[in-house]
């Protein structure tokens, strides 16, 4: 079986991505059975074009959606989706929550009947996403952005993730009684994207007092202004709106800052208390063995770093996601629990965090969403479809799998303490991932960050090496779809090695510019 966990707009902001500051248990004992990418980068970093991306296997140039105005099998091609490679090979295959990006992206029916088994479900209570239902100091309710509730007073008294994750414990339960189709159920959590509306008790473990700023809160000075995301979609929110902010640099004040990635946090740890609650499920229903896991954000999100609040950009902050690859035999044949997913309950532990005994084997190597579709199909023992055009660079990740499973065999009865990592060595692979973002403009305006095809005009295409981040924006046309890489608004390279927050943009310094002629090569 398959157990595909996709969540909105999450970056490796999980104690197992050794972020502290953030309390996610039940995605750390996850992580504990996994390998865990420390590199995995989406090929675009907005919803809908990322989700078409790695549930195709093809690039955004391939499917030619960038914005949310395209079915992907009108538009570009009747390509097989990865639920329905599975479907078509014997799987019960269903979705629950945002999987695919709901709309005219997936024919505005979640692409059933070609990928699903039965129509997706969608949790009833996402309808009131854009509707006023945050409580105000003003006794009133509001579109806000920050909006943690008491769940007892929201419409039907619930949440659309813990609707979903509701239906994905009943439907799990119903897989148990009929063992003899494999399925592949993909779970969507919408948190923790905006806004952040959530249980107000998981606000409780995130003292405002205790919350950090980004590191790098400043625009750079070298930064080319196409870069540059005004965040649009946050300034429609009531409560930013009241800020008076001055487009499109601002910038936030600095303690609503600190409230904004207090809620975020609060909005993961919520997400983590629902995984954990499908993972028992999983458990209790006989399948923990014989179930592969994924878990990955789509994109990750700005948290003032660069002085942005977003998604729609270049950067590694944004391009960068969590993935965890759980193979049962293989990932977690070293630990000796009879049980391996434990729901872990924070808000009765009142915060206290859980460590773990061992930490399963990690990746760095460089590693794309886009290679999830032949990795599966690989693992499942399915046929591979074959690739188009030849020689991509979307291959499968089951050579860094297969070097786990040797490690796991040459460690296995060592003990463990709790600093020792497995790190699977190095195996020949990616020298670089690319990932893409569309701009209607050189200089940030209000359709910015969401340019309609139509208005797309500039592409900035990112690479990342194990070195550098390198980028350019280059002239696009919509209509044929076509790149001019001899037309060049701006380019952008960042030294990882000594500036891994990506601060310095020295594509303009002439000592680098053999370096820059290259990576444009």
């Amino acid at each position: 079986n398959v157990l595909f966990f996709i969540i909105d707009d999450l970056r490796p902001a999980l104690g197992c991505y050794d972020y502290p500051k953030v309390l996610s248990p039940n995605i750390d004992q996850l992580a504990s059975h996994s390998v865990k990418f420390m590199n995995a980068h989406v090929q675009q970093t907005v919803c809908g074009p990322s989700r078409t991306s790695f549930l195709t296997s093809r690039r955004p140039d391939t499917t030619r959606l960038y914005d949310f105005g395209s079915y992907w099998r009108n538009h570009a091609g009747n390509y097989t989706s990865l639920p329905q490679h599975f479907k078509e090979n014997g799987y019960f295959t269903y979705s629950i929550g945002k999987v695919f990006h709901p709309g005219i992206c997936s024919n505005y029916n979640d692409d059933y009947p070609l990928s699903w088994s039965k129509p997706a479900y969608h949790p009833p209570t996402q309808q009131y996403k854009m509707k006023p239902v945050c409580p105000g100091a003003d006794g009133k309710l509001h579109m806000n952005l920050l909006c943690p509730v008491n769940v007892s007073t929201q419409p039907e008294h619930s949440l659309p993730d813990i609707q979903s994750t509701e239906h994905a414990l009943q439907m799990i339960k119903s897989f148990s009684m009929d063992k003899t189709q494999p399925f592949f159920l993909a779970v969507g959590f919408h948190k923790p994207h905006i806004p952040y509306k959530f249980p107000e008790e998981y606000l409780d473990l995130y003292p405002l007092s205790e919350i950090d700023l980004a590191p790098n809160p400043f625009i750079p000075p070298d930064l080319p202004l196409v870069a540059f995301s005004p965040y649009t979609q946050m300034r429609i929110r009531e409560d930013v709106a009241a800020l008076n902010l001055s487009f499109p640099f601002g910038p936030i004040p600095t303690e609503f800052q600190r409230k904004i990635r207090q809620h975020y946090y609060s909005s993961v740890t919520y997400t983590d208390s629902m995984v954990g609650k499908v993972l028992q499920q999983l458990e209790d229903s006989g399948f923990a063995d014989d179930t592969i896991i994924v878990l990955m954000g789509d994109h990750g999100w700005s948290l003032g770093e660069h002085g942005d609040w977003c998604k729609y950009e270049n950067f590694e902050v944004v391009t960068r996601v969590p993935l965890l690859v759980h193979i049962p035999g293989m990932t977690d044949a070293y630990h000796r629990k009879a049980s391996k997913f434990n729901y872990i309950d924070l808000l009765k532990t009142r915060g206290n965090k859980i460590a773990f005994s061992a930490s399963g084997p990690h990746s760095n190597g460089l590693v794309e969403a886009v290679d999830l579709y032949p990795t599966l199909a690989e693992l499942a023992q399915i046929p591979i479809p074959p690739t188009c055009p030849e020689n991509p660079f979307n291959v499968s990740l089951n050579q860094w799998l297969r070097n786990a499973k040797k490690i796991r065999k040459k460690y296995l009865f060592l003990e463990y303490d709790n600093s020792f990592f497995l790190t699977i060595s190095a195996v020949s692979w990616k020298s670089a991932v690319f990932s893409q973002y569309p701009r209607p403009s050189d200089y940030p305006q209000e359709n910015t960050d969401l340019p309609n095809l139509k208005d797309i005009r500039i592409m900035g295409y990112t690479m990342r090496t194990h070195h550098h981040r390198f980028t350019e924006w280059v002239t696009f046309d919509p209509v044929h779809f076509f790149a001019n890489f001899s037309q060049i608004h701006a380019r952008e390279l960042y030294l990882r090695d000594s500036d891994p927050l990506e601060i310095y943009n020295v594509a303009n310094l002439e000592m680098y510019s053999g370096l820059v002629s290259k990576l444009h090569t």
